[in-house]
């Protein structure tokens, strides 16, 4: 079974699957995040669509590993989400997952505007990489 990874924003949120044998993170959309009934919608569809087994949702920390005025907000999506689809939700630290994914797009030489589309989707790539490889060690 897959794994979906959201990477919360406050106007997109990044949508990212793992393969079947959860070894690899692909890069899969972003959804608006409002409104939250139409944002809701799309992630039942995948849910369905992709045989999601678990949800992981990127909590934002600071640097000194502290919870901020951002993690709160992801806590409360988080628990609204809880109510609404099947899947269990882990939370999983997502520091500098945004910086990152910019950085790749921009080696990669990926225009502003395009970037601007790709980076949500890629940052929830990059938290559910993370949580992957950490299933092997």
């Amino acid at each position: 079974m897959r794994i979906l990874a959201l990477d919360h924003g406050t106007k997109r949120i990044g949508v990212a699957l793992s393969d079947p044998t959860r070894t690899i993170a692909t890069p899969m959309e972003y959804i608006p995040a409002q409104p939250f009934a139409k944002f809701l919608d799309r992630l039942k569809v995948i849910l369905k669509e992709r045989e999601v087994e678990m949800i992981l949702l990127g909590l934002p920390r600071n640097m000194d590993g502290s919870h901020g005025p951002a993690a709160l907000k992801v806590q409360e999506f988080a628990a609204v989400l809880k109510e609404a689809v099947a899947p269990p939700i882990k939370l999983w630290d997502e520091r500098l997952t945004t910086a990152m994914a910019n950085r790749f797009l921009i080696e990669g030489d990926v225009s502003r505007r395009k970037r601007k589309e790709k980076v949500d989707k890629m940052a929830a790539a990059i938290l559910l990489q993370s949580y992957l490889d950490s299933l092997v060690l």
